[in-house]
């Protein structure tokens, strides 16, 4: 039985509604997640980047932000995992100035409108996002979350959060051993095992994909096997949480801004144009797009 080891507050600093964050999840193939409880509490369970503790999250609206009791193993750095859950449900950036971009988009008003208080939730490390993007390669997105959740529930680690059972998935070391026995593909075994290892490397540590130019940071991830453009740019901003960046490998998102600001056949270039209004946020505006795009397509 895990017990609750420490209680953490993380400030919302501009928009924010947990409960945005919960739908958004549900919705979230790659997350598995059923949304939050009946008294509006989300429950996260994930390996502490760098350690690789399992911690559990049990997170709730406050005055002031959110507050999270964490749960797990009480020699686990509680400091590292409040930045991390920071990081995933996007607290760690300054959102006071979001409202501003709607003042120069009418389109992003209209979603900041129908998305009250929605921010990007991320992947709770770029490790975990790297090895969704090996698993999802050339299957569908319900097989590879299938994939995702036998390997977590076989080599992940169990946490209890207020009587609720939660798994996270499996470290990188954890994953390293049980690569070669996994009921995947031989190739996708061979690449989690070599992503295992960069994570061990701190290759794929958030503060340092998020500490150097988007681009140096795509062309480093692009050097792990299996990784190309497209997934790439899942890992640096789904994974590691940038928030300023245009994400041109998605073509959902270019049918998305088509049909929003109508355009016929937006290319590369009409959306780069489009998002010079909504910076320092142009991820986050590429989330509201694509959430928009999934309710309405």
């Amino acid at each position: 039985m895990s017990e609750r080891v420490a209680t953490v507050t993380i400030p919302t600093r501009g928009p924010f509604a947990l409960q945005a964050s919960a739908a958004f999840l549900e919705g979230f193939t790659p997350a598995a997640h059923a949304g939050a409880t009946g008294d509006a509490h989300l429950h996260l369970a994930f390996p502490v980047e760098g350690e690789w503790h399992a911690a559990g999250a049990c997170v709730r609206a406050s005055d002031n932000g959110v507050v999270a009791d964490l749960y797990g193993d009480r020699e686990a750095d509680h400091e590292a995992a409040r930045i991390q859950l920071a990081r995933i449900l996007s607290l760690d950036v300054d959102g006071r100035s979001f409202p501003e971009v709607a003042e120069r988009d009418p389109v992003m008003a209209e979603l900041q409108e129908t998305f009250t208080g929605l921010r990007p939730v991320c992947f709770f490390s770029p490790y975990e996002a790297a090895a969704w993007a090996i698993l999802s390669q050339r299957v569908r997105m319900t097989q590879a979350a299938t994939a995702k959740r036998r390997i977590a529930e076989a080599h992940g680690t169990p946490v209890e959060i207020h009587g609720e059972q939660a798994v996270a998935f499996p470290g990188p070391a954890a994953l390293r051993a049980a690569a070669a026995g996994l009921d995947i593909p031989q190739s996708k075994r061979d690449r989690l095992a070599e992503l295992a290892d960069a994570a061990l490397e701190g290759r794929l540590d958030a503060a340092r994909l998020r500490g150097v130019a988007p681009e140096q940071a795509l062309e480093q991830l692009q050097r792990l096997p299996g990784i190309g453009p497209f997934s790439a740019e899942l890992i640096l901003l789904r994974g590691a949480g940038h928030p300023d960046h245009v994400p041109t490998r998605e073509r959902r998102l270019l049918q998305a801004v088509g049909l929003l600001y109508e355009l016929p056949d937006p290319d590369a270039d009409d959306l780069h144009k489009l998002a010079e209004a909504w910076r320092p946020y142009r991820t986050w505006c590429c989330v509201l797009i694509r959430a928009w795009f999934e309710r309405n397509a």
